[in-house]
Formats: structure tokens, C-alpha cells, sequence
């Protein structure tokens, strides 16, 4: 028997494993795919290496910061945007980053008005009541502003990277991400989409990875999770059985239901798992010819195929952008005639020499991208998973406490599950 067993080897996952094998607890970890990373995911296209999932960190960023100081990683400095383009009511408008800030930034400031007022102490989600905004949708929100078609439009690009539909997305988060940066929408988007991982996401992987003392097994997915009241039975799909005397569970919100956790679950949790969360994005990497013109592209979601674009690198004497849809339905990312044409409204003449990416919504073991939570989820059912279910503990990016949605949330779940196993084997609690 094993004295934890991990399943999921995400950043969540592979620190909640490293901090427990140091410890000098036996860890056994079960990674469903093939490699280790869950949604952060370094491949290559090209003839270079990209993060085709989650890829950005900050020195905001409590968790994930020191571990990048801790094995001596640094981070990517960003191209210096020179053009701005949005589309808004039909039309393509263009002018330097200053320029667009100046039309956005008001409208940004008036939807999340009351982003400190309803989280005051975002450590403390409970500081305040929520229960009004946490019945609100961003559609609700959007729609009690009264703007303008063309100002809804430029409010719906600057938030576009971060939708897939308006009905279904609570406008609490948004407004718990801008109270964690003292409401300022501009500083929270610097943090979620600014600096990429020098090496890229693997490198970190990698490195807590090599501290880690525990043994890895990988295309291993589990079938069920189950608490029998002495130790934490852990049966994977091909019917092998491990058995521990706790067990984080680091899986996507979006794939627990493929999970068969007993006893079950709290009743706002087990709705949380069976309704999922909405986010059904796509990222696609455009190779353009030639260095041209750094720019920022946006769309509201659903207007348009790509609703964000931004050069992030040269390569081999052309650039490559990254795009974000809010709806990955929506464009083929693998079609480099339709990315092409999608760009060329905000570039036109632009030439794609070839396009990559991975399809997170249609990935079995993801069934979607990073986070957002439906109305009521993100105070309700959230904190409930962040607490132990009896021998086991949940952990994961789409459930943190600060960091929801991103690589720093994921780390900081990983290493509360670890701590709260520490206590609970050193206190005897088994």
C-alpha cells in the first residue's frame, strides 16, 4: 500500500507529488495520457517548440513564481505591441495600444465597477456577500449596461480571450480576477497573458518532475476513486486496483464525471461535476510570412472566428501569432486558408505559411480549456472542493482559491492538497 496516490499529473498533480514524496510519503502518481503536463502542453510546429495550453506566469503570481526561482527559470519578454485592431459594430478600427486603451478602458471600468466591492478580500472569498452577483451571468451584465452596439462590441473584444458564451459564464469570476489585482482589468489580463516560461512549459514540468520522488505511471487512466473507510482504493480503466492511505484527485473539472468517486460527493459539488464548465476554446498558432507590424487583434465572441490575436514571436525570418476563439467550433485550426482569411480582417495582405494546435474540447482528458465558472459555482461548490472528502482531496487549477483558471492556481491546490495530507498522516488520521 502506498502512502498516497496522485492521480492527474498537471502542475497540480505533479506538486501535490513532489511535496509528498519529499515529505518522505511513498506516492504513486496515474497519468491518463501519455506525458505529464495535463492542459499546459509544449509540442512542436514549425521547427520550434510552442504551448499549444496554458502558458503564462507573472511575478504577481504567488505559487508559481517561487518555483520558477527556485530551479533558476526565466521568463519570455513579450514583443512590444505597435498596432491595434477591433472589431465593433461591423467595422475594423485601428490605432496604437494607447489609442484602443483609451476607447475600452471606460467601458472595462463600468462593467467591473464593483469588482472590490463584491471581493474586498479575494483570499477570502466569503468576505462579502456574493449571492446576488453569483446569480448573474456576463450576458446579464453586459446587458444592464445599456451601451451602444459599437461600445457592447469594443467592451466584448477586450474580454473575448476569456469567453465562449456570454449565458452560461457567472460574471462573478471576472470581477473576483479583477479584485485580485486592486480592480484593475488591465493588470489582471498583464498577469493571465503576458510572460511565457523561458523553455516553455515543460522546462518547469520537468524540473519539479526531477525533485519528485514518486513513481510515475503513465496512460493510466482511472476509473474510480473510493473511500472505504480504512484506505483510498484506486481502480484505473484496465481494472488494476492501487490502494493508498489517501489520494488527490488533480483531474480537469470537465472529466470527472468519466470518475466514479465513493462515497459520493457533496450535492452542489456533484452538480458542479455534472453540468461542467462551459469553456469550449481553441488556440491556434499562425505562421505569418515575413517580420511584420506587432499588433493586437480582438473580437467580441461570436462575431467573428478569431477573437484575439497577438504577434508573440519571430521565427526563421517570419513572425508567429497566437490566436484565441472563443468558440473552437468555430474555425478549424488545422485550415491555414480559414485562419488566413479570419486575419485578414484586422490584417489584410497578411500571408499564413501554416498554422498548429490542439483541440482541448474534443481531448477526452481535458474536454475543454482553462476554467470559467457558471453562475453560483465559483462561491458555492469551488470552496467545497478545495476541502478533504473524507481520504480524499481534490486539487486543480479549475477549483483554486486565488489562481483559479491558470498555471499559479493549479500549483497553489497542489501544494494545499500536500500539506493537508502532511497534517492528516502526521496527526495519525488514518
Amino acid at each position: 500500500m502506498y502512502d498516497v496516490a496522485v492521480i492527474g499529473a498537471g502542475f497540480a498533480g505533479v506538486t501535490a507529488a513532489r511535496d509528498l514524496s519529499l515529505e518522505g510519503y511513498s506516492v504513486v502518481q496515474l497519468e491518463a495520457r501519455d506525458r505529464i503536463g495535463g492542459r499546459t502542453f509544449l509540442g512542436e510546429a514549425f521547427g520550434s517548440s510552442v504551448d499549444f495550453g496554458g502558458t503564462y506566469v507573472h511575478w504577481t503570481q504567488p505559487h508559481v513564481w517561487p518555483e520558477l526561482e527556485r530551479y533558476g527559470i526565466g521568463v519570455v519578454t513579450p514583443m512590444e505591441i505597435e498596432r491595434a485592431y477591433w472589431l465593433a459594430d461591423g467595422i475594423v478600427h485601428s490605432g496604437t495600444p494607447a489609442e484602443h486603451a483609451d476607447v475600452a478602458g471606460p467601458l472595462v471600468a463600468r462593467c467591473l465597477a464593483d469588482a472590490r466591492a463584491r471581493f474586498p478580500r479575494p483570499f477570502d472569498i466569503s468576505a462579502a456577500d456574493t449571492s446576488a452577483i453569483e446569480k448573474e451571468t456576463l450576458g446579464d451584465r453586459l446587458d444592464s449596461l445599456n451601451l451602444s452596439r459599437h461600445e457592447r462590441d469594443v467592451l466584448g473584444g477586450v474580454l473575448a480571450s476569456l469567453v465562449h458564451s456570454e449565458g452560461e459564464q457567472g460574471i462573478a469570476q471576472f470581477l473576483f480576477w479583477s479584485a485580485i489585482y486592486f480592480g484593475s482589468w488591465s493588470a489582471f489580463l498583464e498577469a493571465a497573458g503576458h510572460l511565457p516560461i523561458e523553455g516553455g512549459t515543460k522546462r518547469l514540468l520537468d524540473a519539479i518532475m526531477g525533485e519528485s520522488k514518486a513513481e510515475l505511471w503513465l496512460s493510466t487512466p482511472v476509473a474510480a476513486v473510493e473511500d472505504d473507510g480504512l484506505a483510498v482504493m484506486v481502480t484505473t480503466r484496465e481494472g488494476e486496483r492501487i490502494r493508498a492511505r489517501r489520494a488527490v484527485v488533480a483531474l480537469p473539472l470537465n472529466t470527472l464525471s468519466d470518475v466514479t468517486i465513493t462515497p459520493e460527493v457533496a450535492r452542489p459539488v456533484r452538480t458542479l461535476i455534472e453540468r461542467k464548465q462551459p469553456m469550449r476554446t481553441r488556440k491556434i498558432w499562425a505562421r505569418v510570412k515575413g517580420e511584420i507590424e506587432p499588433f493586437t487583434a480582438s473580437a467580441p465572441a461570436g462575431k467573428h472566428p478569431i477573437n484575439t490575436a497577438r504577434t508573440e514571436y519571430r521565427h526563421e525570418g517570419d513572425t508567429l501569432v497566437v490566436c484565441f476563439c472563443s468558440d473552437a467550433s468555430a474555425i478549424d485550426g488545422e485550415d491555414r486558408e480559414a485562419v488566413q482569411r479570419a486575419l485578414r480582417l484586422f490584417v489584410p495582405g497578411v500571408e499564413v505559411v501554416d498554422t498548429a494546435c490542439h483541440d482541448w474540447a474534443a481531448d477526452p482528458f481535458s474536454q475543454g480549456t482553462w476554467v470559467h465558472h457558471r453562475p453560483g459555482m465559483l462561491t458555492g461548490a469551488a470552496p467545497l472542493m478545495r476541502e478533504p472528502h473524507g481520504r480524499i482531496h481534490f486539487a486543480g487549477g479549475d477549483i483554486a482559491a486565488v489562481g483559479v483558471g491558470g498555471i499559479d492556481g493549479a500549483i497553489e491546490t497542489g501544494a494545499k492538497a500536500a500539506r493537508d495530507i502532511v497534517r492528516a498522516l502526521a496527526a495519525g488520521r488514518d
